[in-house]
């Protein structure tokens, strides 16, 4: 293991060419990062994906969740919404909120955006159980309210015979929801979008 000196290091970076190894408890320490979807491939530190997002925290900006200074610039250790760009939180503590909130429930602590913020976290190497409830879902009802929100046409006009509430699978009546905020959604055919498309954005994003 690169970060500890120890044998029994089966984690290998999936970077081409880098051979640097390290035991899944020392990722952290050593800045690495496991992807936990998909393929779930790791990287060290010197390969592991950066957040994108153009941002960089005010003076004295705190985390969002345990309320400690964050660093002054994004890091390893130091996150941002790509959403809204102003939710600023440490790795450790999102993780956390992650743990807790599950992924039907987990959102930016800040503009509650899901589908974007989700995605980043994910890619970050941010650990999200997929439980179908969280407890703080549990707790408040918060997910039913979540489930009526993304489950229905927001176009100026629907033109779904079965109304707004309608969702099929796919062909013109697939809803797709807003790929930045996840807060609107439209039928394919209400927007004039060709039945291949898979990603869409509202007018307000």
């Amino acid at each position: 293991c690169f970060v500890c000196g120890e044998s029994g290091a089966t984690i290998t970076c999936r970077e081409m060419g880098c051979d640097r190894s390290f035991h899944l408890p020392c990722a952290v320490e050593g800045g690495c990062v496991t992807q936990f979807f998909g393929l779930y491939r790791s990287f060290c530190w010197e390969h592991c994906p950066k957040q994108a997002v153009e941002a960089a925290p005010e003076e004295n900006t705190a985390c969002l969740i345990c309320l400690d200074l964050v660093e002054d610039t994004k890091s390893y250790s130091t996150m941002v919404c790509p959403a809204c760009k102003h939710a600023w939180f440490h790795r450790g503590c999102i993780q956390n909120l992650a743990i807790h909130a599950g992924f039907f429930c987990f959102s930016c602590p800040h503009c509650q955006n899901e589908y974007r913020f989700l995605m980043e976290m994910l890619t970050m190497g941010i650990r999200i159980p997929k439980r179908l409830v969280g407890p703080s879902c549990e707790d408040d009802g918060a997910y039913e309210e979540l489930y009526e929100r993304h489950s229905r046409c927001d176009a100026r006009e629907c033109l779904c015979p079965e109304g707004r509430e309608q969702a099929e699978e796919k062909g013109p009546w697939h809803l797709l929801i807003c790929c930045s905020c996840a807060a609107e959604g439209t039928h394919k055919r209400c927007s004039y979008l060709k039945n291949s498309t898979v990603r869409w954005e509202c007018d307000s994003c």
